[in-house]
């Protein structure tokens, strides 16, 4: 989700290609994707991934997942996903700057500091529960999005899902952000990011357990669906400047 050799892990964002289509079956259709198909050139590659993914998570990630929330409560599992958005903090910051955001990418600031103090390192979000910072997600491929970049066609990514051209483009920049790149021998970092992708992986999966299922409770064609979800909320986002 060569990057510097490997920007960051294959598996980071691995749960995140499953929440457009949620959210697109409760507002869309079934069919809607059949109706007013997106144009697919690559879905010779596409279709193939999706596929990957979907096994992967079958397979790997949700019995992981499933582990994970029998032995920690929700809480605790909540925790540690709030611990990884802090670590991540580099990008939401950088491009909200980028996009001259300037009251977002402060208050990006002033969340990282509060919740790394008195949020002991981000397990807790005293930033917004006390103060109502609210965090604001962007990524480098909204900021190409606001400045004119086309999306280019869909793309579904081994390990990472959904994503378009340029979303690709500015995944590889967000990852490039991540100063353990530049400060550790790549023989620690690599293993370091992946070991981190993967627990943020499961931890997210493990908070939605059933994203699958009520996806597949709607949806006649998955991958559609998917796409069609994943196109819709990336248009969105580009046009409000930052996804919520």
């Amino acid at each position: 989700m060569a990057r510097k050799s490997i920007f960051f892990p294959f598996i980071a964002a691995l749960c995140l290609w499953a929440a457009p289509p949620a959210a697109h079956a409760q507002q869309a259709p079934a069919n809607s994707a059949a109706q007013q198909p997106e144009p697919d050139p690559l879905a010779w590659f596409n279709e193939p991934m999706f596929t990957f993914n979907r096994k992967l998570d079958d397979y790997v990630i949700h019995p992981l997942g499933e582990g994970w929330a029998a032995i920690a409560p929700k809480p605790a599992r909540q925790s540690v996903g709030r611990f990884f958005d802090n670590a991540n903090v580099i990008p939401r910051f950088a491009n909200n700057l980028f996009q001259l955001r300037m009251v977002a990418a402060g208050t990006e600031v002033s969340r990282f500091l509060i919740n790394s103090t008195v949020g002991l390192a981000g397990f807790f979000d005293p930033a917004d529960e006390w103060f109502g910072l609210k965090q604001h997600n962007n990524d480098f491929g909204l900021t190409l999005g606001r400045y004119g970049v086309g999306e280019g066609p869909f793309l579904v990514l081994p390990f990472f899902g959904p994503s378009t051209v340029r979303d690709a483009v500015g995944l590889a920049a967000d990852g490039a952000m991540n100063p353990m790149s530049y400060l550790l021998p790549i023989y620690i970092s690599v293993p370091s990011r992946a070991g981190a992708a993967a627990a943020d992986a499961v931890t997210y999966r493990s908070l939605n357990l059933t994203l699958f299922e009520d996806v597949d409770r709607y949806a006649v064609d998955l991958y559609g669906a998917v796409q069609d979800g994943y196109l819709q909320r990336r248009r969105k986002n580009v046009a409000e400047g930052y996804e919520f």
